[in-house]
């Protein structure tokens, strides 16, 4: 647990630290994180004390005593079967009400600390538009403090509607405790204005005069007094998928649906009245004459020309209609299979500590080894190899690559064969798992690749000459 908040504290240590955060504020974020923390912590939690108890009693003989009584393994483990049952449903009600409460509250509080500090605020690679009056955007923000930038570009509106366009290639923002000006100095840059009103008409636009020129240094100050006047408990974001229950992933994704199907409907529409699909009847006879094979052989040169000429404009254009619509198709599926694979997921995630204790307790039983040793190393693989299976599989399902089902319980479907199987062996009491003699089967099936690449190398032959 501490591992996991240790982690996701981590990440945003560096801009919060030494920025004027309170430590009450600091504590608030933690105890957040904390509850974020829970549904991760449970299962793993689970699968570590699992094999640990049950390699314990394995190490000195107890589960041995046991079995020599009549009670078998499926019997002893029942009883913490039924117990880890009742946790994996207290893990899916957290899920679905403490979660994404404290996801909401984490998000807009990470938020609102970066409004009181307008350079966490820039975010690289992106055009920010939270600056009343400004758009920025810049490629790349280093520094020890974060506050140089690399090829920035700020559009400016003035108070006459005029935009100004700036350019440069280095920037540094500094502000002053107290002050409500943000100050961002430019190197080696442009300077270009149009001196005509936004809502002029386009003919008046194109002869009014502009400004162009070329700096070495140039410096902006930005008001920020909007930003340092917000409150920090103000919650800007509700509607993100992780802030929202079951319930209300299962009504957004409905709703989205029908948003979907009347969008590829609407779309299909378009593209068959494009090609004046419905026009086209098959099998009717309307010219009142034999039609020679190739179509193009029944019309004149002249009309021929014309005839490809449209088929060709018509084929751009559809093309053209497809590539503009690839990006926008892709964003909503995209978002319709994150809602989707969230829902799946969050279930996978409460009752993956019921598989994880079904592997873990025969796990330990075949070892044989207690303590926070070998049965930590096991737990944190089985549970990396876990979550890594869950992230691809959720990557997976976010690209349309397989179902929105299989990426939240794929790795779960994986893992199941591998506790049966596991309990089957425990069951059948085949002894200690030997983890060398897996290890060796391992190393020698890859040299078995090795030596046979060795066999197919050619030799070349030498003669001794006298």
């Amino acid at each position: 647990m501490f591992i996991l908040i240790l982690q996701l504290v981590w990440l945003i240590f560096d801009d919060m630290a030494g920025k004027g955060i309170t430590l009450a504020i600091l504590m608030k974020y933690i105890f957040y994180v904390s509850v974020i923390a829970v549904p991760k912590a449970v299962p793993i939690a689970i699968l570590l004390s699992s094999i640990m108890a049950l390699g314990q009693l394995s190490e000195n003989y107890e589960f041995a005593a046991i079995k020599s009584a009549g009670v078998s393994l499926q019997r002893l483990m029942l009883p913490l079967f039924s117990i880890v049952l009742i946790f994996s449903f207290i893990n899916l009600f957290f899920l679905n009400n403490a979660y994404p409460w404290a996801m909401m509250k984490q998000k807009n509080l990470y938020t609102n600390i970066k409004k009181k500090q307008p350079a966490l605020a820039l975010v690289e690679g992106t055009f920010n538009t939270d600056v009343p009056g400004f758009v920025l955007k810049f490629d790349e923000k280093y520094g020890k403090d974060k506050n140089l930038l690399k090829n920035v570009l700020i559009y400016q509106t003035k108070s006459n509607g005029n935009i100004s366009t700036i350019t440069a290639q280095k920037g540094t923002i500094k502000t002053e405790e107290g002050s409500k000006y943000m100050s961002l100095f430019l190197e080696n840059g442009y300077y270009y204005e149009e001196h005509s009103h936004r809502g002029s008409k386009i003919e008046v636009r194109n002869k009014a005069p502009f400004s162009s020129t070329h700096f070495d240094s140039y410096t902006v100050n930005i008001d920020i007094s909007a930003f340092s006047a917000g409150d920090l408990e103000s919650e800007r974001y509700k509607s993100d998928r992780e802030m929202l229950s079951l319930n209300q992933l299962g009504i957004y994704s409905d709703s989205l649906k029908l948003n979907w199907d009347d969008y590829l409907k609407n779309r299909a529409t378009g593209f068959s009245n494009r090609l004046a699909l419905e026009k086209l009847i098959p099998n009717t006879d309307t010219i009142g004459k034999k039609i020679d094979y190739p179509i193009l052989s029944n019309f004149e040169l002249q009309q021929q020309t014309e005839v490809l000429s449209i088929a060709e404009n018509n084929i751009i254009n559809s093309i053209s209609d497809f590539q503009n619509f690839a990006g926008d198709f892709k964003y909503r599926r995209k978002g319709l299979n994150l809602i989707d694979t969230e829902y799946h997921h969050r279930i996978a995630i409460a009752f993956s500590a019921l598989l994880l204790f079904i592997i873990g307790a025969p796990l330990g039983s075949l070892i044989r080894k207690g303590g926070f040793g070998l049965p930590m190393v096991m737990a944190i693989i089985i549970y990396l190899v876990y979550h890594f299976l869950s992230s691809f599989a959720g990557n997976m399902a976010e690209e349309s690559t397989i179902n929105h089902f299989w990426g939240g319980w794929l790795s779960t479907l994986i893992f199941i064969p591998i506790g049966i199987y596991l309990v089957i062996s425990a069951t059948l009491d085949r002894g200690k798992l030997n983890l060398n003699f897996w290890i060796d089967r391992i190393i020698s099936f890859f040299n078995r690749f090795s030596k046979n690449k060795e066999d197919q190398t050619p030799k070349q032959d030498t003669e001794i000459l006298d």
